[in-house]
């Protein structure tokens, strides 16, 4: 098949994706595997249970009946050495580093007076710390290859107040904030960084258990992984400090204004909901 924005040939790469035991991040990882790259599946869950299915050995497992290379690491992105760890073993195993997604998650969406402190430490050690560091061990290897794509799975920079989220909010955008400064610091070394973020609610263990909606107002975890893939189609030094929404990405990146297919029960609800302003 000849490379194109949703099938970039990837071969010989290799991506690091964080929280990839399950939901987006191990859909991600399985599709970048098709695409030809090794992956290193970082999570802490080694063991499926009923209330959190899936773990980072079925995920590599997965990707070696593609064909790929998978290397699994018990990742807690609430550690330091944990995140450097990671790294450290991803450069031993491949001897380089292509693609990090920033994709694990913390998510509490309650009012300010629902969140206490330690919540609100967990989520901005999860999400923004933990981006954070993992740039931060990861850019040497990419400088020294000149090339590199990282990918924070963040809403965009936003004036909306987002009441009910507030602390989830500042976290996430926190993770949009490095991207951005990222993005500035290394094009000259042709590394990107960009956000990601869904219009609409994606199939996950968290649309699940936070009882978002049902099956009719969600979309598959497909559209991300193809707007993670045009995006990883493009040079770095010409795709960076973007704040992209799935749809727009497929719509500049590779020309797709129909996404009907990506509906979870294979047509749009009448009244979608749209959570990309939140």
């Amino acid at each position: 098949m000849a490379a194109s924005p949703l099938h970039p040939d990837l071969r010989g790469r290799v991506a690091v994706v964080t929280g990839s035991s399950r939901g987006i991040g191990k859909a991600l990882a399985i599709r970048l595997a098709q695409e030809g790259t090794d992956i290193v599946v970082a999570a802490k869950t080694e063991q499926s249970t009923d209330r959190l299915p899936g773990s980072i050995h079925e995920t590599a497992d997965a990707v070696r009946a593609l064909g790929r290379r998978a290397l699994a690491v018990v990742a807690d992105v609430r550690d330091e050495d944990s995140i450097r760890n990671m790294i450290e073993k991803t450069i031993v195993e491949f001897g380089r580093l292509d693609i990090l997604v920033n994709n694990a998650g913390a998510i509490w969406a309650q009012p300010i007076l629902e969140t206490p402190p330690k919540r609100f430490d967990l989520m901005m050690g999860v999400n923004v710390r933990a981006a954070y560091i993992a740039c931060y061990y990861a850019l040497p290897h990419m400088i020294k290859q000149q090339w590199g794509h990282v990918l924070n799975m963040c809403p965009r920079l936003s004036s909306e107040p987002s009441p009910g989220k507030v602390a989830y909010m500042i976290s996430k955008l926190g993770m949009a904030r490095l991207a951005i400064g990222l993005a500035a610091e290394h094009k000259k070394d042709n590394i990107a960084a960009n956000t990601l973020c869904p219009r609409t609610i994606i199939e996950s263990q968290a649309s699940i258990n936070w009882k978002m909606a049902d099956r009719s107002q969600w979309r598959t975890p497909e559209i991300l992984c193809d707007a993670s893939c045009a995006i990883f189609a493009q040079e770095p030094k010409n795709c960076t400090g973007r704040q992209w929404i799935d749809e727009q990405a497929l719509t500049e990146l590779a020309g797709i204004t129909d996404f009907d297919r990506y509906w979870c029960e294979g047509k749009a609800p009448a009244k979608p909901i749209y959570i990309d302003k939140w």
